[in-house]
């Protein structure tokens, strides 16, 4: 488990997930380089995880490849490599289908997945060279069960899916491991950043309180640890996953009911 030596770089950094995994990684000796669109705040988020000697806090708008390959250069020249890039920059945008602003519903698509992508061709060349490397995608386990209200969302995500998955196959011959992490409802500041809709609703039982960030970053890690492909959590998330794959008319009617009383 010790990831002394190793460096590690994260997007969406400034809190929640990103920043608990800034910490787990950093816990075990990784030397961490935290990334945001907000400076202040990540850096905030640099002073929380402590070891100031091992991480730094840079800016960084996945929505633009240069300011990606600016942060990456900037990593390589103060840590000499680069082991495990994470994926974890995102928002929502809860609305229907039908009300949905495209404008806002495109700058999410180049924030949830194509910055992930161009994320990933920049670093994927640096990871080749060394013959060893994982990457790291946070998903949603709305990437396997689409959410009515957050449909595009969830499209985001089904995409992401398929391109850490396809990936995997790819690189694996190049020492490269590409992880897709699946959460479910998560207690966090996510809905702060989420592009404002005309017609939402929330889809959730009203049981359903969701998990910690921190219980997602440890989750992640051991993950990371096992080289597996996809990391669901909490492990029982599995369970509706598998009835929407072959009963998906039960988990329809249940969103259904879960709509209407909103």
């Amino acid at each position: 488990m010790d990831q002394s030596g190793k460096v590690v770089a994260i997007t969406g950094a400034s809190m929640g997930i990103g920043e608990a995994l800034a910490k787990i990684f950093a816990e075990h000796g990784a030397s961490i380089v935290l990334l945001s669109r907000d400076s202040g705040r990540v850096e905030a988020a640099r002073c929380r995880v402590s070891n100031t000697e091992r991480t730094l806090a840079l800016t960084c708008d996945v929505r633009n490849r240069e300011e990606i390959d600016r942060v990456l250069g900037l990593t390589l020249h103060h840590f000499g490599r680069l082991d495990v890039w994470i994926n974890n920059a995102g928002h929502g945008m809860p609305d229907s289908v039908a009300a949905m602003d495209m404008a806002s519903c495109r700058d999410m698509f180049e924030t949830n997945l194509f910055g992930t992508i161009a994320a990933m061709q920049a670093v994927i060349p640096v990871m080749k060279e060394q013959r060893s490397g994982a990457i790291i995608n946070n998903s949603s386990v709305a990437g396997h069960i689409p959410l009515p209200y957050h449909a595009a969302y969830s499209a985001t995500k089904f995409a992401m899916n398929a391109i850490g998955k396809a990936a995997r196959v790819e690189l694996t011959s190049a020492g490269i491991h590409v992880i897709t992490v699946c959460p479910g409802y998560v207690r966090t500041n996510f809905s702060a950043n989420v592009a404002k809709g005309r017609e939402s609703k929330t889809i959730r039982p009203a049981s359903q309180r969701g998990i910690t960030a921190e219980r997602v970053a440890r989750a992640t890690f051991n993950g990371y640890l096992k080289k597996k492909r996809e990391v669901v959590v909490p492990w029982y998330m599995h369970v509706p996953i598998k009835i929407y794959q072959l009963l998906p008319g039960v988990v329809e009617a249940a969103m259904t009911r879960m709509a209407a009383q909103k």
